[in-house]
């Protein structure tokens, strides 16, 4: 089961990252243009945060059955200089959950915004926000942190 909870994480990365440029494209593009707030750039918001918390769920799932994060807390006060390890094991589940929980906060925030500008501009600033320390905790194939493939297989 692991396994594939952890492909499908490793699958299901893209979709988040695709809907957070195409959530702050548009919020970039209606804030300078001074657009209407539509009502689908209100489901965009919405969808990119419901996208975001699916993930979560699923890497709450492959956290807890990690064997990496079972092996870091095993041997905390030893392994956590221990870059690799300390990496899945702290460092990617704090700022993946920092980065939802900005989703979140902008999100409830823009939705509660009665100026058009002003709703893009909460979306812009926290979604972009989230989406740097989403890259950041990404463990990319080129990375010098740690790195895995692209996309996990079985």
């Amino acid at each position: 089961m692991y396994s594939i909870v952890l492909v499908f994480h490793s699958i299901f990365r893209w979709l988040v990252l695709l809907s957070l440029v195409y959530a702050i494209f548009r919020a970039y593009n209606g804030y300078r243009r001074q657009t209407k707030f539509s009502c689908f750039d209100n489901k965009v918001r919405h969808w990119t945060a419901t996208i975001a918390h699916i993930q979560l769920t699923i890497g709450m799932l492959v956290y807890i059955k990690s064997p990496i994060v079972k092996y870091f807390f095993s041997d905390f006060k030893n392994l956590v200089s221990h870059w690799d390890v300390s990496f899945f094991g702290l460092f990617h589940f704090v700022l993946m959950i920092t980065a939802i929980v900005i989703i979140t906060i902008g999100s409830a925030k823009a939705k509660r915004k009665q100026l058009d500008a002003d709703k893009f501009k909460t979306i812009l600033v926290y979604f972009s926000i989230a989406l740097f320390i989403i890259f950041i905790a990404i463990p990319w194939p080129f990375s010098p942190l740690t790195n895995r493939p692209f996309i996990r297989t079985f």
